[in-house]
């Protein structure tokens, strides 16, 4: 049975990636209800980015799964016998979350080669990279996943990104010192794209359930 794995970065349990993620499992289970979908929320585990311990590189020994032991290590090995990958963050000065960022580190360094500096996932698979910011597109200073990005596509093939521009900070702007925002503005733009941003999240679950 196909299995997709759902990596959420962003640190609020309900607010716009999490729903974008939610929306996406929901396109690939109207596919096919027994596609299992496994999602983990990095906020919730307890790990580090790459320790250099280098023991994925050990002579007769390397190996293309990070082997420190930690929180993180099973979900590493279940992404590495998955069939799809969707990483959705929230973008904090122009960049992925912290817990992305060292996520991917995780992720990715055992792939690269320091003798020929190839990059060799364990299996390639369809990937989809969700980001959602307060920038609109016009104007933003996303790098979303930078050069991780790069490390995903080598390993393991050009990834969809779907973008949710200008979106909720919270749900009440009176709570808060935020007057560089216009609520109502943004109350018009959520009005007029956030189910389309929804829709394309669901549309690429769909997509990767049918491959």
């Amino acid at each position: 049975m196909k299995k997709i794995v759902i990596i959420d970065g962003g640190p609020r349990r309900n607010m716009n990636t999490a729903q974008m993620l939610q929306s996406f499992a929901e396109g690939a289970k109207s596919v096919n209800e027994e596609i299992e979908i496994k999602s983990f929320r990095l906020y919730d585990l307890d790990y580090k980015g790459c320790m250099s311990c280098m023991a994925c590189k050990v002579k007769g020994k390397a190996v293309n799964i990070c082997k420190f032991k930690d929180p993180l290590t099973p979900i590493l090995e279940e992404i590495a016998q998955a069939d799809g990958l969707v990483l959705g963050s929230p973008i904090y000065f122009g960049d992925v979350t912290g817990q992305m960022r060292t996520f991917l580190e995780r992720l990715c360094f055992p792939w690269l080669s320091y003798n020929d500096y190839s990059m060799t996932a364990p299996k390639r698979m369809p990937v989809v990279l969700i980001e959602t910011m307060n920038g609109t597109p016009e104007r933003n200073n996303s790098h979303g996943y930078g050069s991780m990005e790069h490390c995903l596509t080598v390993s393991l093939g050009a990834p969809e990104r779907i973008i949710a521009y200008n979106t909720y900070q919270v749900k009440d702007y009176g709570r808060f010192e935020l007057a560089a925002f216009s609520e109502p503005d943004k109350r018009h733009w959520r009005e007029e794209h956030w189910n389309d941003d929804l829709q394309k999240a669901y549309a690429a679950g769909q997509k990767i359930a049918g491959r």
